[in-house]
């Protein structure tokens, strides 16, 4: 494959930023990820086009951040693979998930970088990072 692609020539366009991010979640779910995503961290549920609202799940958006939670019948937690949100009130998140009974990890191995990760109710690992 990589020499077709060199054949093709020219590089390809620029990448413009992230649509959105999607994370599994398994059947049912629903009200349980509402409670947290909106609920706890305050995002906007948006309105599924209804073809893809037959299938469950939730969209949700906060700002220029939009995750879409899709229902995966054969649903595992990522414990790895996580979304990376920048927020403007580092220690107000923290403090409040910590509030909600979230445990919260600070991370200190990247220098100059201040963030924690956490994980949704379903056991998705997310992170977060203080905004510059």
């Amino acid at each position: 494959m990589s020499a077709a692609l060199h054949a093709a020539g020219a590089a390809p366009p620029p990448m413009r930023g992230f649509d959105h991010v999607q994370i599994a979640i398994p059947p049912g779910a629903e009200d349980r990820c509402r409670a947290f995503y909106v609920d706890l961290l305050g995002m906007t549920e948006l309105t599924k086009p209804p073809v893809l609202a037959a299938r469950g799940g939730l969209w949700v958006r906060s700002g220029p951040v939009e995750i879409h939670l899709g229902v995966d019948a054969d649903f595992r937690p990522a414990r790895k693979a996580h979304p990376a949100i920048r927020i403007s009130d580092l220690d107000a998140l923290a403090d409040r998930l910590k509030a909600a009974g979230c445990e919260v990890s600070w991370d200190e191995l990247i220098a100059e970088t201040r963030r924690f990760f956490t994980h949704d109710p379903l056991g998705n690992r997310l992170e977060f990072i203080a905004a510059e």
